[in-house]
């Protein structure tokens, strides 16, 4: 999930730098976070023994995570109550019959401002990312409690060989 909110990002970034334009904080908080949270995520996959050893260590990251979507979430606050699409209709409507067939024009217009949308898909991947990382660290947390609980029995045995040299 983290992967599909970076590329969003990845397309303002690439915007103002284009243009010689600063990126805004609302921008650049999200983008970083969650460029961190993928590598975060493809790591402790990767590492899966190391991260059951660890669960506590992993699970306290994943928390942290979730402070860190929740501040690029704030930023991007404003986005929220955004109307980002505009749909009319027009009393026109043409029908035109020749060789090739039926070609027929609707009345009804979808207006979309890509800008404010991708915006408002990169605020709700944060948010998404916020309860993710959240479960994932509340099973963390229980691998940790299921691991703690096991009983360890060792058991030592000493054998012993005498030579007779007779």
């Amino acid at each position: 999930m983290s992967a599909l909110l970076t590329s969003g990002q990845a397309y303002f970034v690439h915007q103002f730098e284009s243009q010689n334009l600063l990126t805004p904080n609302y921008v650049l908080v999200l983008f970083i976070v969650s460029v961190l949270a993928a590598a975060w995520a493809i790591l402790t996959v990767l590492r899966r023994k190391s991260t059951r050893d660890s669960a506590t260590f992993v699970s306290f990251i994943d928390v942290c995570f979730i402070g860190a979507f929740i501040a690029g979430v704030y930023e991007l606050r404003s986005i929220g109550n955004a109307n980002c699409s505009d749909f009319s209709a027009d009393n026109r409507f043409s029908l035109t019959i020749d060789n090739n067939g039926v070609d027929a024009t609707s009345p009804f217009h979808l207006n979309v401002n890509k800008n404010c949308a991708m915006l408002k898909a990169c605020f709700a991947f944060g948010i998404m990312n916020c309860i993710f990382f959240a479960i994932t660290a509340v099973l963390l947390l229980f691998m940790h409690r299921k691991r703690d609980d096991r009983e360890v029995v060792v058991k030592e045995s000493y054998r012993r060989r005498s030579h007779d040299s007779r």
